[in-house]
């Protein structure tokens, strides 16, 4: 469709509220991008605000945590195990004498490293099988789809749990695991959407003018793709964080001295009656950026999602 086209289109179908019910004029039209639309709804939506606030606010402290805090992570005071809140320290201190407040400050970094890396990975392999499957079927795409039925058949956190103990505990293992485990996940979402629109007649027509398969993927099936899974990964950040958590509640994620809210968590639990602030701590970070991140996720799904557009 050329852009004289897509103004006459356009003339015809948008109305504008500001002219009283009138048509925009092609030239307005012409100037509104499909992004622009959805970031236009978006800033709309109270709560895809909030939760941006909440993720920048966790993205700030862990880039400013040498400046909000003179305390190292490591840093043991024995004799000041187990203080409450107080101005020296603004959460209180553990069971050795940490600062709270400075272990949760670089524990956002590493939550939010694991939540990137993780997800990323997720997407980038999980897109490319789920569009092998889908557009080219057959029998390529039943070996693929038995193989995220195979990883999907076992719950999440045990599969992790699996693969961090044959790897071994660490940062890297737990950013692999929680990666593979969430393969099928973006794999599943991809083929569906590819499915759909192979059948399209401009796909057909693409595919009658002798257009490659790869060059039909990269700039027809992809870019049509591509709303659900930035919805999708949106998501999959909150996910992919208390995953990362419940790894290392468990020992086999970050290991000491490296700050991780799901290790913190872990700590505390001996503690909870006598100093209740140490597991508060870690547990309400985890708690808001889950919540944040599912609020961008929620946002952005209304705002990509045709039938919500008015």
């Amino acid at each position: 469709m050329s852009m004289e086209e897509k103004k006459e289109y356009a003339e015809q179908q948008i109305p504008n509220p500001a002219k009283g019910g009138q048509h925009l004029d092609p030239e307005e039209i012409a100037a509104i991008s499909p992004w622009k639309d959805t970031i236009r709804r978006l800033r709309k939506n109270r709560f895809a605000i909030i939760g941006f606030v909440i993720i920048v606010f966790f993205i700030l402290l862990g880039l400013i945590a040498p400046l909000l805090t003179s305390y190292t992570v490591a840093e043991q005071q024995l004799v000041n195990r187990l203080q409450p809140p107080s101005e020296e320290h603004w959460l209180g201190t553990d069971h050795l004498g940490r600062d709270i407040f400075t272990r949760i400050a670089y524990g956002a970094r590493v939550s939010l490293q694991v939540g990137f890396f993780a997800v990323t990975g997720a997407l980038f392999f999980g897109t490319l099988l789920g569009i092998i499957a889908g557009y080219f079927g057959r029998w390529v795409d039943m070996i693929i789809s038995r193989i995220f039925d195979i990883l999907l058949a076992f719950p999440s956190i045990l599969l992790a749990i699996a693969i961090v103990a044959i790897l071994g505990a660490s940062l890297q293992n737990a950013l692999i695991a929680i990666a593979i485990i969430n393969i099928p996940i973006f794999g599943r979402l991809v083929r569906s959407r590819v499915i759909s629109l192979r059948e399209e007649e401009y796909i057909m027509a693409a595919k009658a003018q002798g257009m490659k398969n790869g060059r039909i993927i990269l700039h027809h099936i992809l870019p049509n793709s591509i709303a659900p899974i930035i919805v999708q990964a949106t998501l999959g950040f909150g996910t992919a964080i208390l995953e990362a958590a419940a790894l290392g509640f468990l020992g086999l994620g970050v290991q000491p001295p490296i700050p991780e809210w799901g290790q913190m968590l872990a700590d505390a639990r001996d503690f909870i009656q006598l100093a209740p602030w140490t597991l508060l701590a870690p547990g309400i970070s985890i708690m808001l950026v889950v919540l944040g991140f599912n609020l961008i996720g929620d946002g952005l799904r209304d705002a990509l999602d045709p039938k919500m557009k008015n």
